[in-house]
């Protein structure tokens, strides 16, 4: 499943697009794998505050929903983060060029909602959060 390029599965680009790749994928879940870095927007020096685990998380859920789509033969849609349950982050910042594992898993989903269970690990962190996300039917345009 790693053969999957990032830009394909998830809408950022530029300097928002935080995932390295894809690790590992099933019908329920998805592991990414991000390497933090310094690029001006998030960094405050050598490290990054915790909380942009958030992001890493909607993100490897935009890849799952992604090659979701892939495999539908769909174009890839975008999706929105509603809200997160309970972040939690065994510490206050990540350091430019850790490398994090992030995993995400389904727990239910309807229509165009759904919740999913996310953590996140690297050497000496752990954080982990229940997202919240919501996705907009595909449109007509999108189907064809």
């Amino acid at each position: 499943m790693n053969d999957f390029d990032i830009d394909a599965l998830v809408p950022h680009s530029g300097k928002m697009s935080l995932l390295n790749k894809v690790l590992d994928c099933d019908e329920e879940s998805l592991c990414a794998q991000v390497v933090v870095r310094q690029d001006g927007l998030f960094d405050r020096g050598q490290e990054v505050p915790a909380w942009l685990g958030i992001e890493y998380m909607a993100q490897t859920i935009a890849a799952f929903t992604g090659v979701e789509d892939h495999r539908a033969g769909r174009p890839v849609r975008s999706g929105f983060l509603l809200g997160t349950r309970r972040y939690e982050s065994d510490r206050p910042y990540f350091r430019v060029g850790e490398v994090l594992t992030i995993k995400v898993t389904k727990l239910m989903q309807d229509q165009a909602l759904a919740v999913f269970e996310c953590t996140l690990s690297g050497d000496g962190v752990q954080a982990s959060a229940k997202l919240n996300v919501y996705q907009p039917p595909a449109t007509t345009q999108e189907q064809v």
